[in-house]
């Protein structure tokens, strides 16, 4: 029987808000940490995926980020160290000093900061579906996804049409079924409470250099088909990291735990289960 989601917005460092949302568990704590983009969100990001850790046991931790989802959404720069303070924060206050952490692209930079960063913070498996930040940021500027996004995102102009093919853009065309109205009318409905800072004003920095500072267990997934992070940055952490494996996806985009979320859950709770 599925559990209930219930969620809890929490005040933190410059007086923003940020919403969590959890299915509750006895086991593990898993956070799952979204990605960019207009409309996302904890609950949106991973809605095939959540119930299925809840059912296996864990305590399942949905955050949105600042920017996105429930939570405030400043007109300010958005570097990740924002990202990272206000959802350790938040997190603090919901009662979760440590956890296994899943993150899609910026969630996944966010993740490997909060590894590297915040010691205080008992972070215990990763897993990663094309985590961003490993690379400069002007490089991820050159990849064919990020010409795709233009759009009237932060203006009155931007529209549920521009919204969907968004999304549609994020996956590869064979997986263009997982794009429906539902999905699209609750990304639409926060995108249009978003301003355009939220990426335009984004600042990542090219955490690569520190992957091998990394000691947890990590296991990265990635779509062979991304358009937005390169999938030879799997090579990266490959080469880098002590404890590493990974799994790539043929005609896949950068939605692994969407377009493969069967594949996705299976693998994953494997990967929590037995290392």
């Amino acid at each position: 029987m599925a559990k209930e989601l219930s969620r809890k917005t929490y005040k933190v460092a410059g007086g923003y808000e940020i919403s969590v949302a959890e299915i509750p568990g006895d086991g593990p704590v898993v956070i799952f940490i979204h990605g960019s983009g207009p409309g996302a969100s904890g609950a949106s990001n991973f809605r095939n995926n959540a119930q299925t850790f809840a059912d296996a046991g864990y305590r399942v931790i949905l955050p949105d980020l600042i920017g996105y989802g429930q939570s405030s959404k400043p007109e300010a720069d958005y570097p990740l160290e924002l990202f990272t303070q206000t959802l350790l924060d938040a997190l603090g206050q919901h009662g979760v000093t440590g956890g296994h952490l899943v993150g899609n692209s910026l969630g996944g930079g966010i993740a490997l900061q909060i590894a590297l960063d915040h010691p205080e913070f008992a972070v215990g498996k990763l897993i990663l579906m094309a985590p961003g930040c490993v690379a400069e940021q002007a490089s991820y500027f050159t990849m064919p996804g990020i010409a795709k996004m233009r759009s009237g995102f932060g203006s009155p102009d931007f529209n549920i049409e521009e919204q969907r093919r968004l999304i549609s853009n994020l996956m590869h065309p064979s997986s263009l079924h997982h794009v429906t109205d539902a999905l699209v009318e609750e990304r639409f409905a926060v995108a249009r409470t978003q301003p355009k800072d939220v990426l335009a004003r984004v600042k990542t920095p090219d955490l690569g250099p520190r992957l091998g500072e990394v000691c947890q267990p990590i296991f990265v997934l990635w779509g062979l088909n991304d358009e937005f992070c390169p999938e030879s940055h799997a090579r990266l952490f490959l080469d880098a990291c002590p404890d590493v494996r990974c799994l790539t996806f043929s005609q896949t985009g950068h939605w692994v735990q969407v377009e493969r979320a069967q594949e996705f859950n299976r693998y994953s709770l494997d990967f929590l289960k037995n290392g």
